[in-house]
């Protein structure tokens, strides 16, 4: 199959390949536009422009619809490197509501106003599909446009499209809610409320106060990863569950995930006590114990479904008449109260498996500023001498 190239402009180039015949008999010429260093590579970006002509995977953009490329989008970019829940997730919007109302377009005609038209249908109060009244919230909204605007940004990086419509469409506005936790005399009230309960649950609430685990982390503990001479835990893994998977063991959220947490002796002697159960368990069981290591497991040794403890955390908070907060939220409780008792961001955001201190900022801002507040009157004391315990500035 014959090409060539023709230079358009600084660093663009025009591959031009003719193959085949169209209507009437004439020949099909194919072109696509290039941003190249120099024409060598503008000769690769050909080679593999003629390999696709020739194996029939290669869509002309204006016939590419939005429903076709998303489609290309979730194989080609979302399975290789998203996780199976936010691949899931983003079928499930694009099925929803993104492919029925934007599906047809062109993507290359997708502009603005048919985002903003879409975001305005969203808001309606007939939108809704769960039965309840009222329209979509701001959150969910932004749900949608975080999906849109990675799909045109790769249609824009694949150069099927020169800009992206969503660069020009901001958002709904959310309010920002602070992160729900407890505070250091409710975290008694619970571990008090916790010591006649099955030893299991009051196991994996400890550990995750102590260590502010994810759930799905907490859930891909395996023994091999306690190390009782040290006092740690170290976590390589999550559990999840999808409808259509059930429950699977996938990496962890990202690289700094993967991490080694120091727990209280205390919280180890409740491991180690747990431990001896299972293994009691497991005996009792006999063959039809399955040898998974996993820490949590359901009576025969598979793993638990990572659902199991959030449940019963909310039902054991009722039947106690704590305060509500949601299981997650034990993870806000361990980080706040860390920043409250002096523990560095770095540390923190370390300890938690934050990808960077920023997202540990932003999400803890709110104890931040307690934690701040607290500083001052330390200073207040320390600089004025109101401390009775502070001895004399010289």
């Amino acid at each position: 199959m014959a090409g060539s190239i023709e230079k358009r402009g600084e660093n663009s180039y025009r591959l031009i390949v003719s193959g085949g015949y169209g209507l009437g008999g004439k020949r099909k010429k194919y072109t696509k536009t290039v941003k190249c260093k120099n024409k060598t590579e503008a000769k690769k970006e050909l080679a593999k422009f003629i390999t696709e002509i020739e194996s029939n995977s290669y869509v002309e953009p204006s016939k590419l619809t939005l429903e076709s490329f998303s489609k290309r989008w979730i194989n080609d970019y979302a399975k290789p490197k998203l996780a199976p829940k936010t691949i899931y997730e983003y079928e499930r919007l694009l099925e929803l509501r993104i492919i029925p109302a934007l599906g047809h377009l062109p993507l290359s005609r997708v502009k603005p106003m048919h985002i903003i038209d879409f975001y305005n249908l969203l808001q309606e109060n007939s939108v809704r599909k769960d039965g309840k009244k009222g329209r979509l919230s701001n959150n969910t909204i932004s749900h949608y446009h975080r999906l849109l605007k990675n799909i045109f940004g790769t249609a824009v990086k694949w150069q099927l499209i020169p800009i992206n419509p969503l660069e020009n469409v901001d958002p709904p506005k959310i309010k920002k809610r602070e992160a729900n936790y407890y505070n250091e005399e409710e975290v008694k009230q619970l571990i008090e409320a916790l010591q006649d309960e099955e030893l299991k649950y009051r196991c994996a609430i400890m550990i995750t106060l102590a260590s502010g685990l994810r759930l799905g982390e907490l859930m891909g503990l395996k023994w091999e990863c306690v190390d009782f001479k040290n006092n740690t835990i170290e976590i390589v893994r999550a559990n999840q569950y999808l409808v259509n998977k059930g429950t699977f063991t996938k990496d962890t959220k990202n690289e700094s995930s993967n991490r080694i947490i120091a727990l209280p002796q205390s919280v180890m002697d409740i491991i180690k006590e747990y431990k001896k159960e299972q293994n009691e368990n497991r005996l009792k069981c006999g063959e039809m114990w399955n040898d998974t290591d996993f820490m949590f497991t359901q009576w025969n040794g598979l793993p638990m479904h990572p659902s199991t403890p959030s449940g019963w955390f909310g039902k054991f908070l009722r039947r106690k008449g704590l305060k509500k907060i949601t299981f997650h939220q034990l993870r806000h409780t361990s980080a706040t109260i860390l920043i409250n008792a002096g523990l560095n961001i770095k540390a923190l955001s370390a300890r938690l498996g934050h990808s960077n201190t920023s997202t540990t900022l932003n999400i803890y801002s709110h104890a931040l500023k307690s934690a701040d507040k607290t500083a001052a009157e330390k200073m207040q004391n320390i600089m004025f001498n109101e401390d009775s315990n502070t001895s004399e500035i010289r």
